[in-house]
């Protein structure tokens, strides 16, 4: 979410009363959710009673709102003991999931710990060569299989490496699928079960890659990977300049998935943790 939508907020509502319809309609064009969204509303029109609600009222109640429903902390993904973590990265084609892989590498490297990666997205050549390119350039070790190969075979064998090799952090980039083809989600619950074989917390994360520009769609494609691997986070791309990012909030409202990465620009650097606080003030 850009900060034009509050600078929105603030041009559409200051020196005239408020409308609620076009409030609520703004509110849920920002992606927040239909239910934050009548939450902030039913907020103001309670304070209305009291005082004519102005555009700094909006503006406060929807900020109070996000701060409280996203988490107000975000703790770092670390190694285990004596074993990798192994880290399932999935989404629908066209997010920014195979650089999102390799951002993920690359902040675990600054962070000084070791990391493989396991070129999961075997039905896609293009797909093995980008991260094949991005193992290079990172000077990390790319596990990969044959064209159309099965992926949770694959993944087994890279997790048995890092494990050998003690590497602390295995990301496994998975073909791109549509949340709604069902053969395509059984094998990403194939790869879980085949992954809990190494070891039966396996994989310990699964994230999730959104485009933050497909606003409220991103919801519809939460809901359908949760079901499928139990989702323990989000990466967001596209935040950058995007007026889409409410659905953060929404998809944690929901669903209780938090935002765990947000990407904010197309360098290799250009990937943080979410920081629930920073992210509110910069939309202010």
């Amino acid at each position: 979410m850009a900060n034009g939508f509050f600078k929105s907020l603030l041009q559409k509502f200051t020196g005239h009363p408020v409308d609620w319809d076009e409030l609520e309609e703004t509110l849920i064009r920002a992606d927040l959710g239909v239910p934050v969204a009548l939450q902030i509303l039913q907020t103001l029109q309670t304070q209305s009673q009291a005082h004519a609600v102005t555009a700094s009222d909006v503006v406060e109640v929807t900020r109070a709102a996000m701060l409280r429903l996203l988490p107000s902390a975000n703790p770092p993904i670390r190694p285990l003991p004596n074993k990798p973590k192994a880290i399932l990265i999935v989404g629908v084609n066209g997010t920014g999931k195979t650089t999102s892989t390799a951002k993920l590498a690359h902040y675990f490297q600054r962070n000084r710990y070791g990391v493989m990666l396991a070129a999961a997205d075997t039905f896609r050549a293009a797909a093995i060569e980008q991260l094949a390119v991005w193992s290079e350039r990172l000077g990390v070790e790319m596990i990969r299989g044959q064209y159309n190969g099965d992926p949770a075979a694959l993944c087994y064998d890279a997790y048995g490496a890092a494990d050998k090799k003690n590497v602390e952090f295995l990301i496994c980039d998975t073909a791109g699928r549509l949340h709604n083809r069902q053969g395509l989600m059984n094998e990403l619950i194939k790869i879980n079960r085949t992954l809990a074989k190494q070891d039966p917390d396996a994989p310990h994360e699964r994230l999730l890659v959104v485009d933050a520009t497909t606003g409220s769609n991103a919801l519809v494609q939460a809901k359908e990977f949760h079901a499928a691997v139990g989702l323990t986070g989000l990466i967001v791309t596209k935040l950058d300049g995007s007026g889409k990012g409410g659905i953060l909030v929404a998809i944690q409202n929901e669903l209780g998935i938090p935002t765990r990465f947000i990407g904010t620009g197309e360098q290799i650097d250009s990937f943080e943790p979410f920081d629930s606080r920073r992210f509110v003030e910069t939309v202010l």
